[in-house]
Parts: structure tokens; sequence; C-alpha cells
């Protein structure tokens, strides 16, 4: 048989490597973006339901689209994408995590029937690009800018509205807006996380929660002679260090000859002398309380509260910058030359109890600019989950400082827009009508799902809406789903309020999730190696053991070449492979 005239075998994927392609595959990647909305399909709105996922002997309560979709460890490649968006949306602007996940899956789930009839996955792109450009310009047109505290205050108690505190909006919605108001008049909006600290505690009420305006810590590690330190000051001096204040023996392995007990003596003086010349520091510069990231041991703690001063030691080191940012004190690394330039001060320290715990408190601080929102609850779950609905209306009310304009909520911006692009699709000659048009019935999930999810009749409450907005345009852009009393309403006179950018950034992350999904043609899972510890030994040519290949002891590389060359010059196929490689099947002869 002429081996010459065979085609050589192209070795390309591993064997055991999965692969799809085409509109099945295509199709398959869609029906796993819809499953993953379906798991946060009910947690949408002010009646949405919490999910409770259970990981290891962790378990969380939440309705947060985005604390969910982290939780479920999703592992289907495709629908990662909506994982993604709910992500970026969370960081972006901290509400909207749910509305962006099944906006993207009904997307798709609309455009399902136009692949499997065989519409162009490209065009199906431009258009769906182009139709989000104009529904995000559609809400931009749409916005209002009023009285920024109104604003401020509406956007808060609505993003708190669906979370598991909304009953205590009027208790956390003024606390937010309060804290995030300090943090932009002093310019440093987008350092949310670093300044406004929020502190758990179990047990107790949840309308016991309170704001702090300065830095509140956990009362941290204390030694013996904690409770004779004097645990409130008025106009303090505070010292802020990187030091430890704690007696050690030197670690250095060295050798020292004495001649007399005396001397030893001496060297054990000499590690006294130096902790006593660090303490004897602190005390020199005037300071009343000293805080410091690392440990202060027990013999700096009866130095102090002999002395009259507060300390501790083992601070958070968020909690430490904190307090530096309040109360003006630069944090120190050495104990020479403290001068009082260094040293902060408020105007009132206090140690006070708060439910179980004890809690360091500085208020009355020269910057305010930063803030501690202490939450109380009966389980720790419940205080999870209203640390985490506390970021999202923390992030909500920022964007809206920060975009200044507002828009409906209750699906009465979605509602608008599909009708926006209703009557645009009917403009639209070919194929591209079509893609418009599903992009205008997706958008109508959202109001859909809050009946649902309310348990108000969605068919005739859909129909009222689209008949609303028909009828009277622009002069019902604002009616949306009633969830109190069923029904439509106009939710802006409701007070149901969000910050613009929310629903632009929505339209957009999920315009490019559909986008992304529809644009692969081919998905390719390789198989996790078998045995990558024989595989990472061959590689070192046979580093510890005989080296790889047949007989001859021939090292992996030359082993590798030799049978690829005949392959390429179309000589017969033979020779050893390394583990894993084997050549295609149905591919030439040989």
């Amino acid at each position: 048989m002429n081996q010459m005239g065979m085609r050589p075998g192209i070795i390309i994927l591993r064997e055991g490597t999965d692969s799809s392609q085409g509109t099945p595959q295509l199709v398959s990647n869609i029906n796993a973006c819809q499953a993953v909305a379906d798991a946060v399909r009910t947690t949408l709105g002010p009646r949405g339901m919490d999910k409770l996922v259970a990981k290891g002997n962790n378990t969380t309560i939440s309705n947060d689209g985005a604390t969910i979709m982290k939780l479920l460890e999703i592992a289907h490649p495709a629908a990662k994408t909506l994982v993604d968006i709910s992500m970026s949306q969370d960081m972006s602007v901290g509400d909207g995590t749910t509305s962006v996940v099944l906006l993207a899956a009904e997307l798709l789930s609309k455009l399902k029937p136009l692949v499997e009839e065989g519409l162009s996955p490209t065009r199906m792109i431009q258009t769906i690009r182009r139709t989000g450009k104009q529904a995000v310009q559609k809400v931009k047109d749409m916005a209002i800018s009023p009285e920024q505290e109104t604003m401020l205050l509406k956007c808060a108690s609505t993003a708190l509205n669906s979370k598991l505190i909304s009953s205590h909006q009027d208790l956390f919605a003024p606390m937010v807006v309060s804290a995030v108001t300090k943090l932009h008049e002093s310019g440093n909006v987008d350092e949310i996380a670093d300044w406004i600290a929020i502190k758990q505690i179990p047990g107790g009420d949840v309308r016991s929660s309170f704001l702090v305006e300065g830095v509140a810590f956990k009362k941290t590690f204390s030694y013996a002679g904690f409770e004779q330190m004097t645990k409130r000051f008025e106009k303090p001096k505070i010292l802020l260090l990187n030091v430890e204040l704690e007696l050690k023996s030197e670690k250095e392995n060295a050798e020292v000859r004495i001649s007399s007990p005396s001397e030893y003596q001496s060297i054990v003086d000499a590690e006294w002398q130096v902790i006593y010349d660090k303490l004897d520091a602190c005390v020199a510069c005037g300071a009343n309380i000293v805080l410091s990231k690392l440990p202060i041991g027990d013999l700096a703690t009866q130095y102090f509260a002999d002395r009259g001063l507060f300390c501790a030691g083992r601070v958070v080191d968020g909690d430490l910058k904190r307090v530096a940012k309040a109360t003006n004190a630069s944090i120190q690394t050495t104990t020479n030359g403290l001068t009082d330039e260094v040293l902060g001060t408020c105007g009132l320290f206090e140690e006070k109890q708060v439910g179980d715990e004890r809690f360091n408190l500085f208020t009355e601080c020269p910057s305010t600019l930063t803030c501690t929102i202490v939450l109380r609850g009966g389980t720790e779950q419940f205080i999870a989950e209203s640390e985490r609905s506390i970021h999202d209306a923390l992030m909500v009310v920022k964007r809206t400082i920060q975009s200044g304009s507002v828009v409906a909520g209750g699906g009465a911006v979605e509602m608008s827009v599909s009708n926006f692009l209703r009557r645009r699709a009917l403009e639209i000659e070919g194929k591209e009508q079509l893609i418009v048009s599903a992009y205008s019935k997706a958008l109508e999930v959202i109001p859909r799902q809050l009946c649902e999810n309310a348990g108000i009749d969605a068919t005739d409450t859909l129909s009222a809406l689209r008949r609303k907005h028909a009828q009277d345009g622009d002069d019902a852009k604002w009616y949306g789903v009633n969830i109190e009393e069923g029904g439509i309403t106009d939710t802006f006179a409701l007070g149901v309020w969000e910050p613009s950018d929310n629903k632009m950034n929505s339209f957009e992350a999920a315009t490019e999730a559909a986008c992304v999904i529809l644009s692969i043609d081919e998905t390719v899972i390789t198989p996790p190696s078998q045995d990558p510890g024989a595989q990472a030994s061959g590689m070192m040519g046979g580093a510890g053991g005989p080296p790889m290949g047949g007989g001859g002891g021939a090292p992996m590389g030359g082993m590798m070449g030799s049978a690829m060359d005949i392959a390429n010059s179309g000589g017969p196929r033979s020779g050893q492979l390394a583990p894993g490689v084997s050549y295609m099947k149905g591919r030439g002869g040989g």
C-alpha cells in the first residue's frame, strides 16, 4: 500500500475532548442561560422570595441576585456569562443584579426561534447592539433631576424595598443617605468601601441598629490590666502605631560568652530596656490613647493602665486607617521622634457595651469623612443579609449622586422603552424587524415577573400597561405595576425611584451578554489531566526515574519529534507518542 499518497493526520485536541458546534450548541447555550435565570427569577421585586444556599457548614439566606449567582458555582461555560454581568452590575451600581440576568436570558429566549430558523447570528448581533444603544438613549431622555435630598432618600428606600429589612427602611434609608452625603461633600464618594464600615452584632432588635458619625470597632483581645484602664476621654490625643509592644527574646542565633551571672543579667536587662524605651516614648509624647496594628502585650497594657492611658492591640488594618482618617493622625512604624503633629484627636472616646460585645467609639471627629453603621438582629443570617442590603443601598445612593437623575421603577421604564422599540420595529423593513421586535418583547419580562412574584394576574396587568403606553405615549411613561394594590399606577408619583444609571447599565450589560452568547459558534470542553504527576515528570526528561519513551530510553521531545516528522513527510505513522496524545481516527492510513 502506498503510504506516500495518504494524507497525514493532524493532532489538534486531546483524547476525550468534547466539542460541539453549529445551531444545536448555540440553542444549548441559550437553554443553559434560561436555566440560570430560572434560579433567581422568583427573587425579583419587593415580593420576591429568598433563597437558602447551604455550602458546607455555612448557610446563606438571600434574595440578592449577585450573591446567589456567586454561591451557586455554575459550571456551564456559557452560562457563566450571566454570573459575570450580575457581578458587574453589583460592583458598578449595587442594585438590579437580578433584573440584568432576567433581561439577558429573556432576550436570548426571544431570539432562540430566529436562531432555529437559520437567521444569521452575526446580523442578529449587529441589530441587537444598535437596538441596545437606542434603548439606553431612550432611558437617558426619560430621566429627570429632582431635588437632591428627596431624590436620595427615595432611591435608598426603593433599593431597600425588596430586601429583608424593607419594613425598616425608614430607619436605614436616612442612615445610608447621611453616610454617603458626607463622603460626597469631601469629594471621596468613590471610596465607600474604605470609609464606611458596617459592623454586625448578633442579638437585639433590628431597630437597635445605629449610625456612628466617626469610627467604631469591637474591643480587641486584651491582657490583664485592661479593666483598670480609663474607658472614656474627652478631646484625647490619639497615637496610632504599627509597632509590636511586647516583651520578646532576641530571635538571632548568636553565641554570647559570659564569665559571671551579672553579665547574663545585663543581657536580660537590655531586653527589658528595649520595651521600656518604647513605652516611655509613647507616654512622653502626651498620648491618651494608643492603638496598634500589632500586639500590645500584658506588660505594656499594665504600664499604660498605671499611667491613665487606654491601649488596644491587634486593631484591624481597615479600622486603624479609618481612625487615622477621622482623627487626622498618622500611623507610625517606630516610637522614636513622636511629636504632636503625628497625634490625632476627637471630641469623645468611650468604650460602650452593645449587646454582648464591647465597642470602642470615636465620635465628634475633626474629619466627618468616616462613618460606621452598627447592625443588630436576631440571627447571623439575618444580619449578614442586612449588611448586603445596606451595601446595595450605599451603592445606589452613590450612583444617584453621580448621575444626578432618576427614573421610575416598577417596570415602568421597561414598558416605556418596549413601546418605543415596538413602534420603531414597524418602521424597519426585512428581518431586522423581527430582531427589534424580539428585543421589545424581552423587556416585558421585568413587569411580568414583578406581577407573578406579587401574586397578581400578569396577563391582565401587562395588557393594561401595553394599552396605557400605546394610547398615551410619553404621558404614560411612568406607569408600571402597582405591587401593593394590584393593577397599574404612576410609580414615579408613588415614590418608586431608581438612578438612571441603574437601568442604563442593565440594558448595556444584558445586550452585551446576549451578543457574547450569540457569537459563540463552537464549544470545546477539555477534560482534566488524568495523571498530572506523570505528565510533569515526563516533561522533566525522566528526572527521578527512567526516561519516557520506547526501550531505547529516548527523551520525550525527541520521541515526539521523530513521530511527527514521519507523519508530516507522508510516511507510515509509527513510533511512541507521549501519554494523552493519539492519532485522530478516520484521518489517513498507517
